[in-house]
């Protein structure tokens, strides 16, 4: 079995084999995505207790927590492919690169807007130059710093190598924004969840939390399937495989 799997991994690497999988990866991924979403919301919103100290005001998290995850794991994801895409030049990885950005940005954003949304009764402020929500920005800036470079430029292949080598650069942000509660005292509440060792939450709270992340990382699937699909059709135009399929959509 292991040897079809680096041949199953090149056919996958081929433009239009790509298009037909990820069109088939789409639907199923988004129907998890919402399914998982609907079920997180209510163990969130209605079985899991009132907070002692925060009351209904902690249901936030629902959304914030996720989010936040997202914004770090779909930049990693994207600096991943940024790094395939400048080292082996493969075209595919230079498309998620770009398809990713805004979905990330997208993220970073809810997270910013629910975190000052939570910061105000908490806090007694929307914002705060905290370590934490500081390095976020940045995030969010360094996502429209890639999307800002790729539309900048004419040509689409240099314009993905030059985003993508932004991309790399701002990994250095990732653990800044991740650790920040660590190194610096800051307002932010440190982790609540951890991988290694107990969390700070209640059962009855955290499977909401993990069932939203899972929903979120099913909607990254299908957002990016979607994205790369329509990115490959511009950037393969003229190709007989995207006449084909045009031609296909036009006599169905």
């Amino acid at each position: 079995m292991a040897k079809w799997i680096p041949l199953w991994l090149h056919k996958l690497g081929s433009p239009p084999i790509f298009y037909r999988v990820a069109g088939s990866v789409r639907p199923w991924a988004l129907a998890l995505a919402l399914l998982l979403g609907a079920v997180a919301a209510y163990g969130g919103l209605v079985l899991a207790p009132p907070d002692y100290q925060q009351r209904d005001a902690y249901r936030i998290i629902f959304v914030h927590v996720p989010s936040a995850w997202m914004s770090l794991f779909v930049y990693a994801a994207m600096g991943a492919s940024a790094f395939v895409a400048l080292v082996w030049r493969i075209k595919l990885a230079e498309v998620a690169t770009m398809a990713s950005a805004p979905i990330g940005a997208a993220f970073t954003f809810i997270t910013l807007c629910t975190g000052s949304l939570w910061g105000k009764p908490m806090w007694g402020t929307w914002w705060t130059w905290d370590a934490r929500l500081t390095s976020e920005l940045l995030l969010l800036f360094l996502y429209l710093g890639v999307l800002g470079l790729y539309h900048a430029v004419e040509d689409r292949r240099q314009a993905m190598r030059a985003a993508g080598l932004l991309a790399l650069v701002g990994l250095v942000n990732l653990p800044i924004v991740h650790y920040s509660v660590v190194w610096w005292n800051t307002l932010h509440q440190g982790s609540t969840v951890r991988l290694l060792g107990p969390s700070r939450i209640g059962m009855e709270m955290l499977w909401p939390l993990l069932t939203m992340m899972l929903a979120t990382k099913c909607y990254y699937i299908a957002s990016l399937c979607g994205r790369m699909r329509v990115e490959l059709l511009a950037l393969e135009t003229g190709k007989d495989w995207v006449r084909r399929i045009v031609l296909t959509e036009r006599t169905a």
